[in-house]
């Protein structure tokens, strides 16, 4: 493009949003533009209409403009628009350009006036227009009209401050001379989201519909209600001259005429009107674009960085390149496998830091759940009693037995090995469902071929399921062996001679550990009173003795003590309106356990939580309720159930005896157990993936339509190709452009707090006869008693008053500093349209 300057750069950005809108979000950039905001029937659209010089706004009662329209004005020798929506076709009837606006309206809002934020984009090319890019913005409304939302207000101003919020954005708030510029809702909206008036021109339409006998001369001279970039004033055509037809080109002819010939304005009659305004804010948006470049181009280098690696594995892809495929195929297998042996080893890459999953999860399945469920298997203690009784009666049958039964003993032991079954099938379908879960989440590297993945989960689930029948097989093989043989000689087991001193060895076993801390961590006390101040969160400690809590973890003001003699623990159903899950303790005696409280209901924030809690209660002692569904007469027989010193000695004996065999049992199971599944399930699956697996894809069918890949990955695989090579256009682009021109100064700070904005407060009504005569209805004077003002920097620098102005102050001749002084005078000829 060379080194053209500054004029480059506003067809640059219009370029840049012409590109970026194929491509959707993927870019994320603010282009730099110019908002037009103001209430309805503020003439906004007339200003555009001026702009360009034609007619092509929709216009009637209520909303008309329901969708932002982005107007871009390209500077040609010739006059057509074009839409982005209709590519390539021009328009050179600007009533067609009207009809297709509504059309496009209605298209994505219905004809309910609905609004909606997906802009139009509009080009215009035409020899009488500079080069700006405008956004028209739907009308500030207060009520809404016919069939419209309730809070269609409320919708509007959420759709503004979606464009003026964002800093490379210009802000044009349009407000009309005959109302009360101190509430226009532009200016407040603009002094939201740009309190320093660093963004912000200000637009006075309908000067000549404004009271007889007064003014905005002082408002336009930026003295009263100042903004920092000034106001431009602009007379449009009224809606009889709309309804009538009037050219715009006459239109322009009379705006010129109003000001010269006006008192109040003829000595700024050369800085206001509509070409004067579009000269000001090609002026501000090239100068604003200048600004916002090098953090632009700095996002596009960053985008495309992220882009280069993904887009040159793209380049040259030839999708049914069957070597490609056979390649690949390979690459992806491979690729599945060693993700699923990290997952189940673990690995320092790709660490999931928001919940357990595969080995993690097995390692608590084996060591925390599976002897939880081993735990919860146990009798209830007058029931075992009651069980060893029995036996010992019927051994003897009808005699009295003078010593103690060793088939008593060997009876209860098998009833109570036979029961571990059921805790060791669980474990197993636990881990299984873990492997499941750990393929699937290994095989979302293959989403972009689906039959790939679905035939790669078909097979390894397949294998995992046919090794979940031998591994089964071969725990109830243990739980079998173990009932085969009653090892009475065990080096661990007490043996008849010891039973009876199985209690007090308990009690000092118990005493050693008083001081070990089990577990500590955050749980939430659910069942305070919502007088007491509700749910509470607090930092628990268990210890082998105590469960206690505190303020915070730093464990300095601890709130309660509780012993744990003849605690249990059971499930609390989770409410309908709580979120976490829920577990209680309670005392076997029926006492209360925390204050007035008979339970202590704890909270979690997942299940995984409460049972790991469980099962630390469970190595402190606290074992879960036992529930079991006895028939009454079974009850009745049990409550009235007694017996002779001599039977309960023996009882308590074969107990004894019972509890130390099965401590031996349990512990070779909690260790035969997580080595079975391991060696028959986890290491089998993994030696199956790295051996058998692609032979298996080879022999399920046709290898080419297994990595043919999906709609969405070649959708993907367009988008990344096009984005980076827009992106790479965009740069060098803009590395083509010279900014090295003259720097327009922004204006300094003045005072707004007149606006009505956060931490704003308005300026006192007038009282000087002079300044009420001089502003319209809408207007507010300096404060009583103040010097008059100096005259403040407009948007194009400090007025040069004319000798018609009794305020001007006499000063050397020299150009304003807002304008290049390169830039020659206006020619009101060169902006009529023909």
């Amino acid at each position: 493009m060379g080194n053209r300057g500054m004029e480059d750069l506003i067809p640059l950005v219009n370029k840049l949003q012409d590109a970026f809108s194929f491509i959707g979000q993927a870019c994320n950039l603010d282009l730099p533009q110019i908002a037009v905001v103001g209430g309805q029937s503020a003439g906004k659209s007339s200003v555009l209409e001026n702009f360009v010089g034609r007619d092509f706004l929709p216009r009637g009662s209520g909303i008309v403009t329901r969708r932002p329209l982005v107007l871009q004005l390209i500077s040609a020798t010739a006059e057509w628009a074009e839409f982005l929506h209709c590519k390539g076709k021009k328009f050179t009837d600007f009533d067609e350009v009207r009809t297709e606006i509504e059309a496009e309206t209605d298209r994505v809002t219905g004809a309910n006036r609905g609004i909606s934020p997906v802009p139009i984009n509009l080009r215009v090319y035409s020899p009488h227009v500079l080069n700006l890019t405008l956004i028209d913005l739907p009308g500030i409304t207060k009520v809404p009209v016919g069939d419209q939302p309730a809070d269609i207000e409320q919708q509007i101003r959420e759709m503004i401050m979606q464009f003026i919020t964002r800093e490379s954005c210009l802000i044009l708030a349009v407000t009309p001379a005959n109302s009360d510029l101190a509430n226009s809702d532009a200016l407040k909206l603009a002094k939201d989201v740009d309190p320093q008036g660093l963004r912000t021109i200000g637009v006075i339409t309908k000067l000549d519909l404004m009271d007889e006998g007064t003014d905005a001369r002082e408002i336009l001279e930026n003295k009263l209600l100042p903004l920092r970039r000034g106001y431009i004033g602009v007379v449009n055509r009224s809606q009889k001259d709309i309804d009538g037809k009037k050219d715009i080109k006459a239109a322009l002819e009379a705006e010129r005429k109003f000001f010269l010939s006006h008192s109040s304005y003829r000595h700024m009659a050369e800085k206001m009107g509509t070409p004067r305004l579009q000269r000001v804010l090609n002026e501000q948006l090239t100068n604003h674009i200048r600004d916002t470049l090098p953090a632009f181009r700095s996002k596009l280098q960053s985008q495309l960085l992220d882009l280069d690696k993904e887009a040159e594995e793209y380049r040259g892809y030839r999708p049914d390149d069957p070597s490609r495929k056979t390649k690949q195929l390979l690459q992806m297998v491979q690729q599945f496998s060693v993700d699923f042996e990290k997952r189940i080893e673990g690995s320092g890459d790709q660490v999931d830091t928001v919940e357990l999953s595969g080995g993690a999860k097995i390692n608590r399945i084996f060591h925390e759940r599976f002897p939880f469920e081993l735990v919860k298997m146990e009798c209830d203690e007058k029931e075992m009693r009651r069980e060893i009784s029995y036996a010992i009666k019927n051994i003897h049958g009808i005699r009295t037995g003078l010593f103690t039964p060793d088939m008593a003993f060997e009876a209860i032991v098998k009833k109570q090995v036979i029961k571990l079954k059921g805790p060791c099938v669980k474990c197993v379908d636990m881990v299984i469902q873990e492997l499941i879960n750990t393929v699937r989440q290994c095989s979302d590297k293959l989403d972009c071929f689906p039959m790939l993945r679905e035939e790669t989960e078909r097979i390894v689930t397949t294998h995992i399921r046919d090794r979940e029948g031998r591994a089964k097989d071969q725990v109830l093989l243990l739980i079998d062996i173990q009932l085969s043989y009653i090892n009475t000689n065990h080096e661990d087991f007490i043996g008849f001679a010891n039973a009876q001193q199985r209690s007090s060895q308990t009690n000092k076993s118990q005493s050693s550990a008083v001081n070990q801390v089990i577990r500590k961590g955050w749980l939430t006390i659910n069942n305070i009173s919502i007088m007491k101040g509700g749910a509470k969160e607090y930092w628990f400690v268990l210890t082998a003795e105590s469960f206690s809590w505190f303020k915070d973890d730093e464990e300095k003001e601890k709130k309660y003590m509780l012993p744990l003699d003849n605690l249990k623990v059971r499930d609390v159903e989770k409410s309908f309106m709580s979120s976490k899950h829920i577990f209680c303790i309670f005392n076997t005696e029926s006492r209360n356990v925390y204050k007035d409280n008979r339970t202590l209901e704890l909270a979690c924030d997942a299940q995984d939580d409460v049972e790991s809690w469980k099962s630390s209660l469970l190595r402190a002692g606290v074992y879960p309720e036992k529930v079991m569904a006895v028939e009454s007469e079974t009850t009745t027989a049990t409550e009235n159930f007694s017996m002779d010193p001599q039977l309960e000695r023996k009882v308590e004996t074969i107990r004894n005896l019972v509890d130390s065999y099965m401590a031996i049992v349990n512990k070779c199971i909690r260790d035969l157990m997580p080595k079975a599944i391991m060696h028959l399930m986890i290491n089998n699956v993994k030696d199956f993936i790295n051996a058998e697996l692609l032979a298996q894809l080879y022999s399920a069918g046709d290898q080419n339509a297994l990595m043919d890949e999906s709609q969405e990955q070649a959708r993907r695989r367009d988008e990344v190709l096009r984005t980076h090579q827009a992106l790479k256009e965009a740069l060098a682009i803009i590395g083509d452009i010279s900014t090295s021109t003259i720097t327009v100064p922004m204006p300094p700070p003045v005072d707004n707090s007149w606006v009505g904005g956060p931490g704003g407060a308005r300026r006192s009504p007038p009282s000087s006869p002079t300044a009420s005569r001089r502003m319209s209805s809408g207007q507010r004077p300096a404060p009583r008693g103040a010097p008059p003002p100096p005259n403040r920097p407009g948007p194009l620098g400090p007025f040069n008053n004319s000798a018609d102005s009794p305020q001007a102050p006499s000063r050397p001749n020299r150009a304003p500093p807002s304008i290049p002084s390169r830039r020659p005078p206006p020619s009101p000829t060169r902006q009529a349209p023909p």
